[in-house]
């Protein structure tokens, strides 16, 4: 076959990014994550019994309640996982159910390792075809932030995000994440988050961090601005852990636009009955609109 015939290998379409959809979701509905939290207690205050048709039917609850308010929800995967496969088919479950409704989802699965294990971890949680592929999922990068190469890179391949560990609220957090002063632990992972962010241009980056909603004057300390990073800051603190949307805006300043505030216990305290759990979500949301 003269050389001018070769077959053209076949492109996929490009697909539309995390974080542009991110940014639709909460143009339209406002800045809130709800965490599905399925903790014992949570679970016994539903009158629902701490084993997988507790939690099957909890996490679905969540989901019915909130999917058409929340620009995302957020399972707590340790939650899931402490009830061993039956649990972690639950999962799998509730994220089906998550995009069936139509809203973003986030694993909170905290994955962070080296090679071919990173890889492996990234092929479960953002590969097409998973079961357990989610809209996005959280990554710890305290083994370096390039050890997470192959989640980057297969969220940027499939349309999916990451939010990656910056600082979090945990009085513990400091002794790791604080380190060098104005040359940060933190301060390195928000700036390689930011030149990780270039790829996606002309819209919210699809590599997003945590950093958590209570952590005061830490931003100023660190002498840390979240502004050129150019993607999702996901917030977990607001309600039950003592974060107010008025704390938010203090601590955040000029990235607020940006933030992702996230409520679990806040709102999932107002269960197990669906409207209630929607009246706290538009409550929460209320509070975090622009004034």
């Amino acid at each position: 076959m003269p050389e001018s015939a070769a077959p053209q290998q076949e492109q996929q379409p490009a697909r539309e990014s995390f974080g542009s959809r991110l940014a639709a979701a909460m143009a339209a509905r406002g800045p809130l994550c709800v965490g599905i939290d399925p903790h014992p207690q949570l679970l016994a205050e539903w009158g629902l019994n701490d084993d997988a048709a507790g939690l099957d039917r909890f996490s679905l609850t969540v989901v019915e309640a909130v999917a058409s308010l929340a620009a995302a929800v957020k399972p707590q995967v340790a939650l899931y996982e402490r009830h061993g496969s039956a649990g972690m088919a639950i999962l799998e479950r509730t994220l089906a159910a998550s995009s069936e409704a139509g809203v973003l989802s986030i694993a909170d699965a905290k994955r962070g390792d080296i090679g071919s294990t990173m890889a492996a971890y990234a092929d479960a949680w953002l590969r097409d075809g998973s079961s357990l592929a989610a809209d996005s999922v959280t990554l710890s990068p305290y083994l370096g932030f390039e050890s997470l190469r192959p989640a980057l890179d297969l969220a940027d391949r499939y349309g999916r995000g990451v939010f990656v560990l910056a600082l979090t609220s945990n009085p513990e957090g400091k002794s790791v994440q604080h380190v060098g002063g104005s040359d940060s632990v933190a301060r390195r992972i928000v700036a390689a988050a930011a030149a990780e962010n270039q790829r996606y241009e002309g819209t919210l980056g699809s590599v997003g961090l945590v950093v958590g909603a209570t952590i005061g004057s830490a931003l100023e300390d660190l002498d840390i601005d979240l502004g050129p990073v150019r993607g999702a800051i996901l917030a977990p603190g607001l309600g039950a852990q003592g974060a107010t949307p008025a704390d938010l805006r203090a601590t955040f300043g000029a990235a607020y636009p940006s933030v992702l505030a996230t409520s679990s216990r806040g709102i999932l305290a107002a269960g197990p009955s669906v409207a209630a759990l929607r009246a706290a979500t538009e409550e929460t949301l209320a509070g975090l609109r622009p004034e």
